[in-house]
């Protein structure tokens, strides 16, 4: 395992500094990895790094060249756990009915989106947006998948996710996949209207700015980042916690709004990666990036 250094740039009072695994070679690429809800960075980093991608390589050693960034999670009330704190992206009702108390998740995706897309930044001034690559595991996933969407930089190299779901996803898939909008004045506020004039969007479009509105994000007008970036999703069938269902309805959401997905499930696989998984992944990594693996 690599040398970690501590990071100050986006140091905050509610998230504690990244786990910064360095590059084995030249650092030319930078990794962004989520952990998921209860977990941080130590634990979560040097274990899937470590894990076993083929007979030769585990997964730091698939991209010697790349730095990866760990973030730990602020901790906060978990309400599903009569509020005890813990460390999470954002809070988040049962996902056996993932459309119940969306409220919850508001303040939680604002703020970690808000960083994740500073420790975006960050690697994108140091190595380019076609060096980077955004992903998470469980509910990192799911702030990674909200961050990918609210995205207005340059498009990254890959996006990925690991036995997550995305929030919103009913609402957003019913916008995007609608053939028209509602122009019935109801008397509130038109989320599609700018300076006073209406503006005539796609369904996708609408969609992202449902999502931004619901987490009091400013709009960022029509381009969609997140349709020039590939995103690999892979999901264990036998997940007790987040059922594989969950995955699924992500991917066809995604889909309606543009995005390119790649997806992959796992027979025998609970809520955990695997090896195979880790394989499958890197491999899409390889094939829709021209990085030089070596």
């Amino acid at each position: 395992m690599a040398n970690a250094e501590p990071t100050t740039r986006n140091k905050t009072s509610t998230y504690p500094e990244p786990l910064i695994i360095l590059p084995l070679q030249e650092h030319r690429q930078t990794f962004i990895i989520l952990h998921g809800r209860g977990s941080n960075a130590t634990v979560f980093g040097p274990a899937l790094l470590g894990t076993q991608v083929s007979e030769m390589k585990n997964f730091q050693l698939s991209f010697p060249h790349a730095q990866f960034v760990f973030p730990t999670a602020s901790k906060r009330r978990a309400q599903i756990y009569h509020r005890s704190m813990t460390n999470q992206w954002f809070d988040n009702w049962s996902l056996q009915t993932p459309n119940e108390r969306t409220e919850l998740q508001v303040e939680g995706l604002r703020e970690t989106s808000a960083y994740i897309h500073s420790l975006l930044r960050t690697a994108i001034d140091r190595v380019g947006a076609e060096n980077v690559v955004l992903g998470g595991l469980s509910q990192g996933c799911a702030a990674a998948l909200v961050a990918l969407l609210t995205w207005d930089g340059d498009p990254i190299a890959a996006g990925f996710g690991l036995c997550g779901w995305l929030p919103f996803r009913l609402q957003m898939e019913d916008i995007a996949s609608s053939d028209s909008v509602d122009k019935e004045d109801d008397g509130e506020d038109d989320l599609f209207e700018v300076s006073g004039e209406a503006v005539d969007t796609d369904p996708p479009t609408q969609a992202i700015a449902f999502l931004r509105d619901e987490l009091d994000m400013p709009a960022n007008g029509p381009t969609l980042t997140f349709k020039r970036i590939p995103l690999f999703l892979g999901h264990g069938v036998e997940d007790e916690k987040v059922p594989v269902r969950l995955g699924r309805e992500a991917v066809s959401c995604l889909k309606h709004l543009g995005a390119s997905v790649e997806w992959r499930e796992y027979e025998g696989l609970g809520h955990w990666y695997s090896g195979a998984m880790l394989h499958d992944l890197v491999n899409t990594l390889k094939n829709v990036t021209r990085w030089e693996h070596t």
